[in-house]
């Protein structure tokens, strides 16, 4: 069960997101490093009986408010309809992972959806220096980010690196040889700064990347 308001969040509770064509194929107990998985919103047909995120699909029509609400949307968006994105309100928050922004732009786009209330998704991919100058963008703002990375040594990357941006530690260093002993040693209260910055991370399998963050000291409490 999800940890009381009482208690300190662990590094990675709640942190690893996967993505499932329906609910029937999501596992039916989820680990505490399990965050509430994808699932296509034309899939979701009635009230889900547990926390996921609606993805939605550019082409489709706009989601109208229900008497549920998912515990966010996600949209996969090119830079040429971002525009339109950042017009559109969701009735959850909503996550934007932009295709084809390439280095240059990442930081920029980034910024532009926060402004708008979005949140911004990081998808695997790109430079060390673009990933640092996204992160000095969600260092200071208030909707979080999420991500997408292929693998436990992706995700590392991510915890370390979004620990440095907080802490004015070096984030280009963090990504290319992120530290888990600095990460374990982290303080409760830096914990939940970093976790409120990295909302979820998205990878092929849950399972088997939280056992693999476990053996690198990475467990949740």
């Amino acid at each position: 069960m999800p940890p009381s308001r009482e208690e300190p969040r662990g590094l990675v509770e709640a942190l690893l997101s996967g993505r499932y064509a329906t609910l029937g194929d999501v596992p039916a107990r989820p680990g505490r490093a399990d965050a509430p998985p994808i699932v296509p919103a034309s899939a979701l047909t009635e009230r889900p009986a547990r926390d996921v995120v609606a993805e939605l699909d550019a082409s489709a029509a706009a989601p109208e408010p229900a008497r549920w609400r998912p515990v966010r949307y996600q949209l996969t968006c090119a830079v040429a309809d971002l525009d339109d994105v950042l017009a559109f309100t969701a009735p959850a928050p909503l996550a934007v992972y932009v295709t084809d922004v390439d280095d240059s732009a990442l930081a920029a786009t980034a910024q532009a959806l926060t402004d708008a209330g979005h949140i911004p998704g990081l998808a695997v991919g790109h430079g060390v220096d673009a990933i640092a100058d996204f992160l000095s963008v969600l260092a200071h703002a208030t909707t979080g980010y999420v991500a997408r990375v292929a693998d436990a040594d992706g995700v590392l990357a991510l915890l370390g690196a979004t620990a440095a941006a907080l802490s004015g530690f070096d984030v280009r260093e963090a990504v290319v040889a992120p530290d888990p002993g600095r990460l374990v040693r982290l303080v409760p209260e830096a914990t939940d700064a970093l976790r409120e910055i990295l909302l979820a991370v998205e990878v092929d399998d849950p399972g088997v990347v939280a056992r693999d963050l476990a053996v690198r000291g990475l467990v949740t409490r």
